[in-house]
C-alpha cells in the first residue's frame, strides 16, 4: 500500500502527526509512506525513518500535483483539512480520510466562550483519520529525529552538563502567545539551575533584554545562533523546558522532557497541550483562569485586542517558579 500524509504547517502540528506516521508504518507492514508539507517545514519530517519520501510546496498544490499523480497512491490521510487539501484530494482522485478540525466548536469557544470541545488531545482526532485503515493509537509520545550533525554538545558549548539546566523557549508565531519580558526575567531570576534561552533570530532582542535585566548570572542566550534541530537537541538534553504554547513544546514531549507550559491567549481546551498520553505528571499547565476575554483566538494576535494582556501579565509567577524548581 502507498499512502500520502498531508500536513502543510506549522512546526507543532507537524510534530504531532509523527505518532500517526509511526503507527501506520508499524501496523501496516510493507506500506510506503510519503508526506506533503510546506517547504520551510520539510526538515521536521525529512529525517523521520518512518517517512519514505517528502514532497514540498511553497504556496500552491499545483506545484506538486503532477508529481503526486505519478505516485498512484492508494490512500490520502488529510491531517490539515482546508480548501487546498480538499482540492488536492479531488485532483488526485483516490480514497482519503480527513482529520476533523472541529472549527464550529472552536468558533463557539473563541467567540462566545462556550466550551463544547471534546476532552482529549488533538492527536486522538488525528488517529480517527486512520481508523478506516485499521491503525490504532499506540498511546506513545511523538517522534522527533535529530541528525547526528545537529546534536549539540552542551558541555563543550556552554560548560553545562546535560540535565543540569532549564531550557526557556521564548518564541511563538504570535505575540499574544509569548511570555512578556518581565515574566521571563522573574522565571530566570528564580531558577535554581542555569537557564538556556532557545529561539530564532526574531527572538534575539527579547533574549538580550532578559539577559540585561536578570540577576541570574547563569543565563545563556542561543536565539538565532542554532538551527531548529540544534535547538531541539539543546531542549532534549535539558532538565525541564519552560515554554509558551509553541512548536518547541511539542518537540520537547517527543524526548520525554518535563514541560512547564505557560498559556496566554490560547487554551489547552483546544487540544494542543503537550502530548504525554501516559505521563501527565510531566506536564505543568499555567494559565490565568476566569478571564472573560480568553481565548481571544485559536492561534493568536500580534497584540492584545483588549490592550491589557492580562492572560500573561496576571500569571501566578510563584506557581510557575515552583514548577520550574520542583
Amino acid at each position: 500500500m502507498k499512502i500520502l500524509v498531508v500536513r502543510f504547517s506549522s512546526i507543532g502540528d507537524i510534530v504531532l502527526t509523527s505518532s500517526v506516521v509511526r503507527a501506520i508504518k508499524q501496523q501496516l507492514p510493507n506500506t510506503e509512506l510519503h508526506f506533503l508539507t510546506k517547504e520551510q517545514f520539510s526538515g521536521i519530517v525529512s529525517d523521520n525513518p518512518h517517512v519514505d519520501r517528502v514532497f514540498t510546496m511553497k504556496k500552491s498544490i499545483d506545484e506538486v500535483v503532477d508529481d503526486l499523480k505519478i505516485e498512484n497512491y492508494d490512500w490520502i490521510i488529510d491531517l490539515h483539512n482546508n480548501i487546498r487539501t480538499t482540492s488536492l484530494k479531488r485532483k488526485l482522485g483516490v480514497k482519503s480520510t480527513t482529520f476533523n478540525k472541529l472549527n464550529i466548536r472552536k468558533f463557539f469557544l473563541v467567540k462566545f466562550k462556550l466550551n463544547r470541545m471534546p476532552k482529549g488531545h488533538v492527536v486522538g482526532r488525528y488517529f480517527d483519520a486512520v481508523k478506516p485503515l485499521g491503525v490504532k493509537n499506540d498511546e506513545l509520545p511523538g517522534d522527533y529525529f535529530i541528525p547526528e550533525k545537529d546534536n549539540v554538545d552542551t558541555l563543550a558549548e556552554f560548560a553545562i552538563n546535560p540535565s543540569e539546566y532549564v531550557s526557556l523557549a521564548i518564541g511563538a508565531q504570535f505575540k499574544t502567545k509569548q511570555m512578556p519580558v518581565n515574566l521571563l526575567v522573574e522565571i530566570a531570576d528564580a531558577s535554581t539551575k542555569p537557564v538556556v534561552i532557545v529561539g530564532g533570530v526574531m527572538d534575539r532582542n527579547v533574549a538580550l533584554e532578559v539577559l540585561a535585566k536578570t540577576t541570574n548570572k547563569h543565563v545563556i542566550n542561543t536565539c538565532g545562533d542554532y538551527s531548529l534541530n540544534q535547538s531541539a537537541s539543546i531542549v532534549a538534553q535539558s532538565h525541564k523546558l519552560v515554554t509558551n504554547d509553541t512548536g518547541m513544546m511539542h518537540i520537547a514531549a517527543c524526548f520525554g522532557v518535563p514541560i512547564v507550559s505557560v498559556w496566554g491567549n490560547t487554551t489547552p481546551d483546544l487540544g494542543m497541550y503537550p502530548y504525554y498520553p501516559n505521563q501527565p505528571e510531566k506536564i505543568s499547565i499555567h494559565q490565568v483562569e476566569g478571564l472573560n476575554c480568553r481565548p481571544c483566538s485559536k492561534i493568536g494576535f500580534q497584540e492584545c485586542p483588549k490592550k491589557h494582556f492580562k492572560c500573561m501579565n496576571e500569571q501566578n509567577v510563584e506557581a510557575i517558579v515552583k514548577s520550574v524548581n520542583g
